[in-house]
């Protein structure tokens, strides 16, 4: 996974590191891949061993089947006989069973939301919940944005006022510091979404617009107060009555993880060899959507394989590791960049590797546990990055050699199995003979003769060395990134 989340440990100098978030994968037989499940789900076998009935469950009958071969799990009110899907899944057996008989809404969050669990699933679905489940994924929404009401954010408004060629949205969300990262607009299928992220919460304006609109409008942010204005260009100047007809959840500020994933699609613009099997893609956002992914987060790439939508998380990373040094970054850029390694034997990447200029993706909104506040009076900046786990790191470095003028020192220790698999090399290097204050050490475990650098894989001895720093109390950041025994034994 590419999520950087933030967690503190004990230290006098203030020291804190950001690990990459996920899940360990576990060995599956052979003939068990996802593209081997998604051949079993299409074959026409009875999976659910109802014959094609679905069934009112009660609580009661649920809890029943939790057993390995009789395996049924409530997802959002819906369940599912998961038994034939035991051997196929990436997380091993024992994670399904951690839910076996119950609902598992809350656990399916925590570790794979993205999932497109109903058409990974729609043949082995039981039927729905004939009373639903109390827990936090199952609440009523008017329930959910009622409570958040009491207990989260103060709760946003927002109002609308017109001109003959435009309408301005406002929204107060009575929050100081809002930024033009916190703010993300869509108007596809006639329905006009903005969405505005205050803290672990949503607040969303979904609605049918009364009249259409032009694809392109504008985003402005009245940080010192927390107001966002969004200018909407009419494509016919005749007065509006009202705004709009309310769509789902419009006015509703609700946790950001039960708003679900909202895609848009966009274009594939251009790619690019960066290693023997590592591309940059480029992917320009459709004119109608705005969106800047904010440092130390991630998005969902989804594209439909064998009639089954696949989804995978990818860091966007900026067109070159020296561009954000040169050039100011725009907030409203319509491109995306992404740093993907392309593996002959994957289901997703050969897919993506296969599209042609102008073809499209599905692109989900950000997502991500990173803060910036972290970067405040930072002075010593440490990552630690594996293979693609370098990706995370590129905003990272660049944002902190630009924009903390309390930094004094940037180390990068990149770990690959050879010369050839290093991403962006030349760059990285360039970089450290600009900045004074950055350095890169690369490590390989499978070097060839002529290597002279460090090599193996992390080890406690390495980091160690790697962390050495003067005794003062500096404010410190460690940053890791990469596979999850790798993560593992960074953290150690």
């Amino acid at each position: 996974m590419l999520n950087v989340p933030s967690q503190s440990f004990p230290a006098p100098s203030s020291q804190q590191r950001v690990a990459s978030g996920g899940r360990s994968k576990v060995p599956l037989k052979q003939g068990r891949s996802l593209m081997d499940w998604i051949r079993l789900t299409k074959s026409g076998k009875d999976l659910t061993g109802l014959k094609g009935r679905l069934f009112e469950i009660t609580e009661e009958e649920l809890q029943k089947h939790n057993k390995k071969d009789d395996c049924w799990i409530c997802i959002r009110g819906f369940v599912y006989n998961v038994s034939p899907y035991m051997e196929y899944h990436p997380g091993g057996e024992d994670e399904l069973m951690r839910a076996a008989g119950s609902d598992g809404t809350d656990l399916f969050d925590q570790v794979h939301r993205w999932v497109n669990y109903e058409s990974m699933l729609k043949e082995c679905l039981v039927g729905k919940m004939a009373v639903k489940l109390i827990s936090k994924g199952m609440l009523p929404k008017s329930q959910v944005t009622d409570t958040l009401a009491r207990e989260g954010p103060i709760s946003p408004s927002y109002d609308w006022f017109q001109t003959e060629s435009l309408v301005t949205i406002i929204i107060y969300t009575k929050q100081k510091g809002m930024n033009l990262d916190s703010v993300i607009v869509d108007y596809q299928y006639d329905s006009f979404r903005a969405e505005t992220i205050i803290k672990d919460h949503s607040y969303l304006i979904h609605m049918e617009l009364f009249r259409e609109i032009q694809e392109d409008f504008s985003v402005r942010v009245v940080a010192n107060v927390g107001k966002i204005e969004i200018d909407l260009k009419k494509k016919e100047h005749t007065s509006w009555k009202h705004l709009g007809r309310a769509l789902e959840n419009h006015n509703s500020l609700i946790p950001r993880k039960d708003t679900g994933l909202y895609y848009r699609k966009c274009q594939l613009i251009s790619k690019q060899d960066v290693t023997h099997d590592t591309k940059l893609f480029c992917l320009m956002l459709p004119p109608s959507s705005y969106l800047h992914v904010p440092i130390g987060q991630h998005v969902y790439l989804k594209l439909t394989i064998a009639g089954t939508e696949i989804v995978k998380p990818y860091t966007p990373v900026s067109h070159s590791l020296l561009s954000e040094l040169t050039e100011p970054v725009l907030p409203n850029n319509k491109y995306i960049y992404f740093l993907i390694k392309i593996y002959p034997a994957g289901l997703f990447t050969p897919e993506l590797d296969h599209l042609r200029i102008g073809d499209f993706v599905s692109v989900s909104s950000p997502e991500g546990n990173f803060k910036i506040s972290q970067f405040q009076e930072l002075e010593d900046l440490f990552l630690l990055a594996a293979g693609t786990g370098f990706t995370p790191m590129v905003k990272i470095l660049n944002y902190a050699l630009t924009n903390i003028p309390s930094l004094r020192k940037v180390k990068l220790m990149f770990f690959n199995k050879t010369e050839d698999d290093i991403i962006w090399r030349s760059q990285l290097e360039n970089l450290a003979f600009k900045d004074k204050r950055y350095d890169v050490e690369f490590v390989l475990s499978a070097p060839t003769s002529e290597w002279t650098g460090k090599q193996g894989h992390i080890s406690p001895a390495l980091v160690s060395e790697f962390l050495k720093r003067s005794l003062d109390k500096s404010k410190v950041l460690i940053c890791i990134c990469g596979p999850t025994p790798f993560t593992e034994q960074g953290i150690r």
